[in-house]
């Protein structure tokens, strides 16, 4: 019997951020996967190991959390004043399906050195030495990041001393602006608060009728007190994780969330939206141990913030989720600013792995909330770069 050998693509694989993933130029592409569709969806899997009954993802490049079950495809870009185009693909590590239904803020750190090294931003727009700035369209949501990558001699500088909490090494930082962040799903920018108020009673059966600020910035989130679902915001990955009670009454909340903001208009179809919308609880400040031991106390961060991802707690912070926490920290009467303790243009907010500063800038405009951009810095390098050998599945 004949077998066919695997096929090579071109590919690097990147850490942004707290994330990972396996980058590719859509021209390297297969010609079947250039464009959204089956093939696309089948050979991304088939990268990353999935679909995997044993969740571990040993056959293939994925890391078996929703941080290293990640894709990305670059295209110069077609759009007026950018530079590359950026379409991120989250991998379902179980089920068979790529969610493209959201952006992942940890790998638009990542995207900027990728494009540069690359050869996808023009020669003319790199310095020799200094900050090079690449202006990104996030092809998901629809939206513009503009990425500060520093350059030293000619090429993109990926050590240094910047320190993020999350990530165990100092690496070079890489600044992101997430200009006008909030939108609806299709990325059309729609109201930054789907129903229209600050915070919303939303009833959960079997959890109760619980207080939460539903918003569209950076990435669609439902947030609520962590106190009103028995919590206080100092919780680690194993106090929840290993329970799987409290993660299918977060998987409700936030399917009765995302019906609410108009996400899905089924509770069925959740089951194929892994990625959006996210679950977030807040909480006042208070002293903890964070995952790597380090301690961080009361006096550390404005608040503390406790976000799933892909139906886990999260080990750190999803960059999106980040904006959407700077956005309503900014924004009075929200249920993060609320716990922050009143309006802020910046805040440092206390997650599992340490703190994270994020800053916003929001404004009302005929009675409508908008936020112009959203600030935070990450850190991304090249872990490998070469050929992902796959077998022909698509």
């Amino acid at each position: 019997m004949a077998h066919q050998p695997q096929i090579k693509i071109p590919a690097t694989y990147m850490r942004g951020g707290t994330s990972k993933g396996v980058f590719f130029r859509v021209d390297d592409l297969p010609e079947a996967a250039r464009v959204p569709g089956r093939a696309r969806d089948a050979l991304l899997m088939r990268v990353i190991g999935s679909p995997d009954p044993y969740g571990k993802q040993i056959d293939g490049m994925g890391g078996a959390t929703s941080s290293t079950s990640k894709t990305v495809i670059i295209a110069k870009s077609a759009k007026p004043d950018h530079d590359v185009d950026y379409l991120f693909g989250q991998v379902s590590i179980d089920k068979a399906f790529v969610d493209w239904s959201g952006n992942c803020g940890n790998l638009s750190a990542a995207v900027g050195p990728f494009a540069i090294s690359a050869g996808l931003v023009d020669a003319s727009r790199v310095p020799e030495n200094g900050i090079a700035i690449v202006r990104i369209w996030q092809a998901n949501i629809g939206k513009t990041i503009v990425a500060h990558v520093p350059v030293t001699n000619g090429a993109v500088q990926e050590t240094g001393d910047f320190e993020l909490d999350g990530v165990t090494f100092p690496a070079a930082e890489v600044q992101l602006e997430f200009m006008d962040p909030a939108a609806d799903e299709d990325g059309a920018g729609g109201a930054m608060f789907p129903t229209g108020n600050v915070v919303d009673d939303l009833e959960v059966p079997g959890v109760g009728t619980l207080k939460a600020t539903m918003i569209n910035a950076g990435i669609p989130t439902i947030f609520v007190d962590a106190e009103s679902i028995g919590y206080k915001g100092t919780e680690l990955q194993d106090a929840i994780n290993g329970d799987d009670k409290a993660l299918a009454k977060f998987e409700t909340i936030r399917a009765h969330g995302a019906l609410r903001m108009g996400l899905i208009k089924s509770l069925d179809e959740i089951a194929t939206r892994q990625h959006t919308p996210k679950v977030a609880f807040v909480a006042r400040p208070a002293a903890y141990t964070a995952s790597s031991g380090k301690r961080v106390e009361a006096g550390d961060a404005d608040l503390l913030v406790r976000a799933m991802s892909m139906g886990k707690l999260h080990h750190a912070m999803m960059g999106t989720a980040a904006v959407a926490i700077g956005t309503a920290a900014a924004i009075p009467g929200t249920l993060v600013n609320l716990a922050a303790g009143g309006d802020r243009g910046a805040v440092r907010f206390g997650h599992p792995s340490g703190t994270l500063r994020v800053g916003a800038e929001a404004k009302q405009v005929d009675g409508e909330w908008v936020v112009t951009k959203a600030v935070m810095s990450r850190s991304a390098r090249v872990l490998m770069e070469g050929w992902v050998r796959v077998p022909v599945t698509f």
